[in-house]
């Protein structure tokens, strides 16, 4: 997605040979403009595949899953990462390392919004090593809905997170993928 590669030029800050900072687009400002239209390439990508829902994982990719959920015209579900007082007792629930965050966090669907009627789609604004979206797959297995896909703003495919759960037989679909911020440059495949 052109769009996307221009936007990571202008604001992505490269942290490291595996980091890049992309505040200013996804994890703490959001980009309209941009996010509808990765909204409508997620859409475009699983129109066909029946969807009734699309699941992704508290905070940064709620912003892309809400675009392309309206653009299907399909409840949008996301993974809590807190429990709170009114939190849902019956949950599925799986224990996930960040990546960029070095925590392990559980992660939880209330099973009010996930069972075996749902044809979901997984969507996310990074992969990198790939343990939330594995812990969300477990999830949506466990609930027994099928699942369709993942779709990802960014892979960093230099990290092992999309190959492997392609490997795994699982569709992923890459809006933009990475492969190397080495020397403090960003290489676009």
């Amino acid at each position: 997605m052109e769009l996307l590669k221009q936007k990571i030029r202008e604001v992505g800050v490269i942290l490291s040979d595996e980091v890049i900072k992309l505040d200013a687009i996804l994890n703490h400002a959001v980009d309209p403009v941009l996010t509808t239209a990765m909204g409508r390439e997620f859409a475009r990508l699983y129109r066909d595949e029946n969807v009734t829902k699309i699941l992704t994982i508290e905070s940064s990719g709620i912003p892309i899953a809400f675009a392309a959920a309206q653009e299907l015209n399909v409840p949008l579900v996301f993974a809590r990462r807190k429990k709170s007082l009114n939190t849902e007792t019956e949950t599925y629930c799986e224990r996930v390392p960040s990546f960029t965050k070095g925590i392990v966090t559980d992660i939880m669907v209330s099973k009010e919004f996930l069972d075996e009627k749902d044809r979901v789609v997984l969507i996310d604004d990074f992969i990198a090593n790939g343990d939330a979206a594995r812990g969300l797959i477990r999830i949506i297995r466990r609930s027994g809905a099928t699942l369709l896909g993942l779709g990802v703003a960014v892979e960093k495919s230099f990290q092992a997170g999309g190959r492997t759960i392609r490997e795994s037989g699982i569709r992923v679909e890459s809006l933009v993928k990475i492969t190397s911020l080495a020397g403090g440059e960003i290489r676009f495949e």
